[in-house]
């Protein structure tokens, strides 16, 4: 403690009384944490006052050793700039927000002559019309089965649009007008997309009330066919609003943050609400300290959760987040539109919060229980294999081909919160004559993986050491692992062997553990099922990477060897000549003829066909 705090008043004395951005960091060079700062003397001198710091700080303080600042222009800067950071190095003492996948869309595409109605993830082309986020892809494939149904727009891809010659089956379920052979014409069309777009832009009551006027006309005009037709495409849509568990039709845009703590965990729920509809929710259990409370863990998850994401107009939280103001000028930088945080204390927003609390409370139970059940299997693991105690990461190692072609090795990652799934790992077989051959292929996965992290962590400082390497192999398999191992000074890690038993039947697995003969579990030991599953899941990841893999090699052509061909090149080739083999028979001048191509490079491409003849 003493000289962590001696380290720090050395930077005091020279630091600015100007807003920026600090970095604690340890003697292994590791980032303990970030923070920022209106006046960065100010605040890294309170780190000097032992009398004010909480255990979380003491350590914090104990373990640092040097420090980094940034200097920023204004506060607001310096707090984007800390989130940033904060995702970039995932410091330990800081809140960590574990999941930031991009969340899905609906769009509506209009960079078409016959616009598509589709989901949609990443980056969005301005010419397109957005609807969302969704909280999850159930979320949004749910809402766009029933919007198909409500709406008969065409949902295929251009290339299997262009070349229909009679509609699909998706017209004869009437989830499609069929555009593609001139059964609708572009008004009609258009009326369609239009609804689309007021029903999701908020104007639901409208389109249904306009759908129920046409139903009743077409009945009264003894058009029953039309009629029945209208009357699902209104139960479609009461369908869609069935879903709302929460609810606010008086708010345009709005975004709910719930936060639940118990046993020293928290639980975030995040609703998004847009154009008055549920979008849907997600649960977040941030990585933080026990001596935070849910207002703590709140403030500084929000920051991260908008860090590559811009904020709606409105936010509003289960309790007063701290530096409010400050946050809210940081998220409008970022959003370019004024963001409000508000606590509700009253009315049909806080009686929304309410729910989203409640919704919290019951996942933080769900998970807990789950954590109980996960770590007695770690522990019956840890018995079954004479481990010092239950193991916080499991590595488990398979191996896919077919004859020896695309041959890959997989790493799968398992702990007490399940399967690590950012922690995956494939492995493009590289040694020549390893393909096809399982001990190879298991000594190169090996070698590679623990000869990497020998390199990058020689003192083995990190928690990215597995505590058992499970093989999904025999006594042949495993021993390899062990003279990788052995080679390579870890023989202490624990490798076990798992090998499905007589005729390939599930339950009737043996073990293989170095030192002891092989054995197996009873069929019904909660344990086997758990290994169980940690084998099938790196089978499961083992051969959807194989698969993948090969697939690439059946679509990979000729033309992806020439040097400065892409794929627009590549396409204007392959329409004029059809193939890549007729390419390769061309001669010079015709490959001159086709758009694009210019004189050298059609030079280049005949000579590669002929090996520069």
């Amino acid at each position: 403690m003493a000289d962590g705090m001696r380290i720090i008043g050395e930077f005091v004395r020279t630091l600015p009384r100007k807003s920026g951005v600090y970095r604690m960091i340890g003697g292994d060079g590791e980032v303990l944490y970030v923070g920022k700062a209106r006046s960065l003397r100010s605040r890294v001198a309170a780190y000097t006052q032992p009398t004010r710091l909480d255990n979380r700080l003491v350590r914090m303080v104990s373990a640092t050793r040097t420090m980094e600042f940034s200097i920023t222009g204004s506060e607001a800067e310096a707090l984007l700039l800390e989130n940033n950071l904060i995702k970039r190095f995932r410091p330990r003492f800081n809140v960590l927000l574990r999941d930031d996948k991009s969340f899905p869309y609906i769009v509506i595409r209009k960079d078409t002559e016959w616009p598509q109605l589709a989901k949609h993830r990443g980056a969005r082309d301005p010419a397109n019309e957005y609807f969302g986020p969704f909280a999850s892809a159930t979320a949004v494939n749910r809402t766009l089965y029933a919007l198909q149904r409500a709406f008969p727009l065409r949902s295929c891809s251009d290339g299997v649009f262009a070349t229909r010659t009679r509609p699909c089956l998706q017209y004869q379920i009437k989830r499609c007008t069929a555009p593609c052979v001139g059964r609708i014409d572009k008004a009609e069309y258009g009326a369609i997309v239009d609804e689309v777009r007021g029903f999701l832009g908020g104007r639901n009551r409208e389109v249904q009330q306009a759908l129920s006027q046409r139903m009743d006309k077409a009945s009264a005009d003894l058009e029953f066919e039309g009629a029945a037709v209208l009357r699902d495409r209104i139960r479609a849509l009461a369908h869609i609003q069935s879903h709302q568990s929460i609810a606010l039709p008086s708010i345009d845009e709005a975004d709910i943050f719930a936060a639940h703590g118990e046993g020293g965990q928290v639980c975030v729920q995040v609703f998004f609400l847009r154009a008055g509809q549920n979008l849907g929710n997600r649960a977040y259990f941030p990585a933080h300290v026990r001596e935070l409370d849910e207002s703590a863990v709140l403030s500084a998850f929000i920051g991260q959760f908008y860090e590559s994401r811009p904020a709606p107009k409105l936010i509003l939280t289960s309790h007063d987040v701290a530096e409010r103001e400050l946050l809210e000028s940081a998220l409008a930088l970022t959003a370019q539109h004024k963001v409000e945080i508000r606590h509700p204390k009253r009315g049909d927003q806080k009686d929304a919060l309410d729910q989203a609390t409640l919704n919290a409370r019951e996942a933080l139970a769900r998970r807990m229980a789950e954590r109980g059940t996960q770590r007695q299997l770690l522990e019956g693991v840890a018995r079954l294999f004479g481990l010092d105690g239950p193991p916080e990461r499991i590595e488990i190692y398979d191996n896919s081909h077919i004859q020896g072609s695309a041959p890959i090795g997989a790493m799968v990652v398992a702990g007490p919160d399940g399967f690590i799934k950012n922690s995956y790992r494939k492995f493009n077989i590289k040694t020549e004559g390893a393909a096809g051959d399982d001990f190879a292929m298991m000594r190169e996965v090996l070698t590679r993986r623990f000869g990497r992290a020998l390199r990058e962590d020689p003192e083995r400082a990190e928690e990215h050491w597995p505590d058992l390497v499970l093989i999904d192999g025999g006594q042949g398999q495993l021993e390899v692992a062990r003279q990788v191992l052995v080679e390579l000074g870890l023989e202490d890690i624990a490798t076990v062997g798992i090998a499905k038993g007589p005729d390939r039947d599930a339950g009737r697995e043996r073990f293989f553990v170095p030192g002891k003969p092989p054995f197996s579990l009873e069929p019904r030991d909660p344990v086997l099922y758990f290994l169980q599953r940690l084998r099938d899941e790196a089978h499961r990841f083992a051969i959807g990477t194989h698969r993948a893999r090969r697939a690439a090699d059946i679509t990979r052509s000729a033309l992806d060897e020439v040097p400065g061909i892409g794929s627009g090149r590549k396409r204007a080739l392959l329409h004029h000549f059809g193939s890549a083999r007729a390419v390769a028979v061309a001669t010079l001048e015709d490959i001159k003829a086709v758009p694009g191509i210019s004189g050298a490079l059609a030079q280049k491409i005949h000579d590669h066909f002929r090996g520069g003849r």
